[in-house]
This record gives structure tokens, sequence and C-alpha cells, in this order.
């Protein structure tokens, strides 16, 4: 059933795209850059949700810990362009990513799950394969908890605003730097906020508290062909719009942006350029599925900071639009572990495995029950562990052997019950072939039992085929 809706919001999501672009043919919809007059305006009522902090903010030894650790991973090799699989097909990213967080954390985007290069968490063992890796991760763990401390002062300043009265809505002075204006000021529209129940503790450590970071990288002169902009004409983009996805609901997104810009790239003023300065990384930002509202492209440089507040990521879209200088970025997100981490599939497993008995007096193993309902639970898990996890890890998780091989005990215990619940479908088979089964409960158990196989055996062909 879960299935089934996804995929129909995705076909619904490509005809309104289909259609969007057919509204506006050749024409292509407004957006504003910090330039423009009524930048701050725009930004006050329709994304005060995105809140920037300029890099002279952050703390000069974390900036230089965090930029050292990103070129340490570069020189390395540690980037890796991904494998993701739209409409069926595969394609691999422009942008370079690796997944560093909290040990046994996944992330799931595009149908590909990326494991976690773990960061030094208190109480784990891990070993890295150069103590820079270890100084890289561990910067990186740095950064989570200062994003974690920012996003919890940005909600928090939110919800005071929300509180309050908005009297004054004064077009701030064009001349006034757009940072501390805005980005400071934290301010809220009205048609954007909803009455204000002032948060618990708990509801903001649950939106803050980061589990992992995406890192990406792109040298976008690397790239032979970079898609443009489709609905404002905004350029070149690193990343096409989208909402982020698998994170905990209304969670804060945080970004810290470093490109390595040199004298040669560094923005011109004295250019009167019409829209956004091509030479300068921007994220571009627009209302999800609106065709009034203009479009937003912030510029970003070296150690700046933005943060996706509330629920904005869900209310509106965001890309990232190339620049001429190689970037990179670390993305802290609060990852919906439901069923991402490696706790979960391991009690998964344990829960499948309690069908299984060793009989006393032999080796032989046998099922507990052939109830419909406990078949089914079994398969689904065995379903689960070989095609989320295991093929998964092995058909691109192991290029992290490059930073650590901490996966890879998990995985042989992974696969030591996978092997378990391959028997366990033998035995299923063997069961109701026997003549003294009851019918009506034999046909309930055989017919769950082939739609799940049916479903092994389609991934199984998929997954050779890729």
């Amino acid at each position: 059933g879960g299935t089934m809706k996804r995929r129909a919001g995705e076909r619904e999501k490509e005809l309104k795209k289909k259609k969007l672009l057919e509204e506006l043919g050749e024409n292509r919809l407004p957006y504003l850059t910090p330039a423009d007059a009524d930048f701050h305006q725009l930004w006050k009522t329709k994304y005060s949700k995105l809140i920037f902090r300029k890099s002279d903010t952050v703390p000069e030894e974390l900036h230089q810990m965090v930029q050292e650790s990103f070129l340490t991973l570069r020189e390395l090799n540690c980037f890796f362009q991904d494998l993701v699989r739209i409409k069926g097909k595969d394609f691999l990213t422009p942008v370079s990513r690796i997944l560093i967080g909290n040990p046994g954390c996944t992330y799931k985007y595009l149908n590909t799950r990326l494991f976690t290069v773990p960061w030094p968490a208190e109480g784990y063992d891990i070993k890295y394969c150069s103590p820079q890796i270890h100084d890289a991760c561990k910067a990186l763990m740095r950064l989570n908890d200062y994003l974690h401390i920012e996003a919890v002062k940005a909600l928090q300043g939110q919800n005071w605003f929300e509180t309050k009265e908005i009297k004054d809505t004064t077009v701030i002075d064009r001349e006034q730097s757009f940072a501390t204006s805005l980005m400071e000021q934290g301010s809220v529209s009205k048609d954007q906020s909803g009455v204000c129940v002032p948060e618990d503790d708990r509801s903001l450590k649950n939106r803050t508290s980061y589990n992992l970071t995406l890192l990406n990288y792109m040298d976008p002169l690397q790239m032979l062909y970079l898609k443009q902009e489709p609905y404002f004409g905004m350029g070149n983009m690193a990343v096409s719009w989208h909402h982020d996805e698998n994170l905990v609901e209304r969670s804060v997104v945080a970004v810290y942006s470093y490109s390595c810009e040199d004298s040669a790239i560094e923005e011109s003023n004295e250019q009167e350029l019409k829209g956004r300065d091509p030479a300068v990384w921007h994220v571009g930002l627009k209302v999800a599925w609106d065709i009034e509202t203009p479009g937003l492209a912030v510029p970003l440089h070296q150690g700046d900071i933005y943060l996706m507040l509330d629920d904005l990521n869900m209310t509106h879209q965001h890309c990232v639009l190339a620049g001429l200088s190689p970037r990179f970025s670390s993305t802290h997100r609060v990852a919906d572990s439901s069923r991402g981490t490696l706790e979960y599939i391991l009690g998964q497993c344990e829960l499948a495995l309690q069908n299984l008995q060793t009989d006393s007096d032999s080796t032989a193993l046998s099922l507990k029950s052939l109830e419909a309902a406990v078949v089914k639970q079994v398969e689904e898990i065995h379903n689960e562990v070989e095609f989320e996890w295991l093929r998964q890890f092995w058909f691109q998780g192991k290029r992290y052997l490059k930073c650590t091989d901490w996966w890879l005990k998990p995985m042989a215990k992974l696969e030591e019950f996978w092997r378990k619940m391959e028997i366990m479908t033998s035995l299923v088979l063997s069961e109701v072939r026997k003549e003294q089964q009851i019918e009506e409960q034999r046909n309930e158990t055989v017919s769950c039992f082939l739609l799940l196989l049916k479903e092994r055996q389609k991934l199984r062909k998929e997954w050779t085929a890729r």
C-alpha cells in the first residue's frame, strides 16, 4: 500500500511539473537576488524560515578544522559519485558524496542507501584507515554539535517572534546587509506562521539532534554538462529542485558551505549583472508548485551557513546553483532512523528467527508456526535484510572501506541471519507440501508466501541487471 501511494504521489508530482513547464513555455518566472530592491521583503514574507549565518559569525578555529577535513577527504579520494535510481533507470550523481555520522546509521535517497562512516562517538571502538580520517570525522562531529546549538537557538527565536504581533513591516533599506537584517532577525510573516505553541525541550531536541551529515563535493569546471535551471533561468544547477527526503518531520536541515574561491572568481561589484552572478555558488528556493511567487537565489561564500527551519523543506523546494570554483558542503540532517539503523535491522532479524527452532534430540531445524501472519512477517524481513541492507551495502557501501572497516562485522552478522532465513523459506515450502495441513490454512499461507517470493525473484533480477 505504501509503495502504491508513493508511486501515485511521484506520478502526480511529475504531472504538476510537466504542466508548470508547459504553462511557462519560453517565459521564465522572476527571481530575486540581494541586489534587487524587493529581495528583503520577499524573504520576510515568503522565505522567512530560511535562516542565514555569514561566515564571520562562526568561530575561526571551527572553520579551519572543517575546511581542512574537506580537503583531507578529497585528497584521500573519499568522495564518491552515487549510482541512484530514478524511474527505473540508474544515474550517476554529478555531485560526489560521503556520509559521516552516528555509528550504525544510514541515509536513503533516490533508492540508494548510504552507510555512515562513523564519527568517533563515545563508547564505540572505531578503527580508521588513517589518523587523518579520524581527525576529519572528529572535526565534522564538532561542526555537528555547533550546528545543533545554532538550530535550537534559531527555532527558539522563531517561536518568540511568532508569539509577538509583527507591526513593523517596513521594507529594509536595500543597502543594509541582507545577512544581518533578515537572517538574524528571523522574523516570520503572518502568511507563513501558524498559531504558535511554545515548544517543549524534547520537541526541540528531536528536530535538531543531527545524527549524520551528507558531505558534497563538486568542481563545476570538471563537469562536461550541467542541467539548466528550468523555471526561472537561474543558470547551471549542481543539484536540481528537490525536497530533502527521509527526514524526521519538521526537523531543521543545517548546511555549511565552503567554496574554494580565488581572486579571479570573486564576486564583482562593478559588473551590473541581471540576475545572479554565475561565478558564485547560490542556493535557490521556490515555493513548491507555485508559479506566482518569485524565486530566491542567495549567494554562498566560504564558511557561510544556512538553516531550513520547521516545515520549509516540505512547503518549499531548493536547488544548488553552481559557481565556477570547486565547492564542498556539509549538510546536517535528522535522518528518520525508524527503519534505517543497524540496531533496527538486527532487531527485525531476531524477531524473524523466533519462528525457527532446533529440535532438542537432533540438529534438525523446524518452524514453530505456519500461520500465514507469522510466515508473512518472516518473509518480509527476509526481503528487507537482503534488498535494503546486504545488496545495498555490497553494491556501493564497500567503497567506504577506504575510511574504515566498521561495517564489515555487522554485515557478516546480517548475512548469517539471512542464511537462516533462506533455510526458513525452504522449510515453509516443504511443510506446505505435506498432506496433513488443513487446506484452508495452507491456502492462506501459500498465497501470501508466494507474493513475497515473487517480489524477491523480481528484485533479484533487477539487482543482477544493475
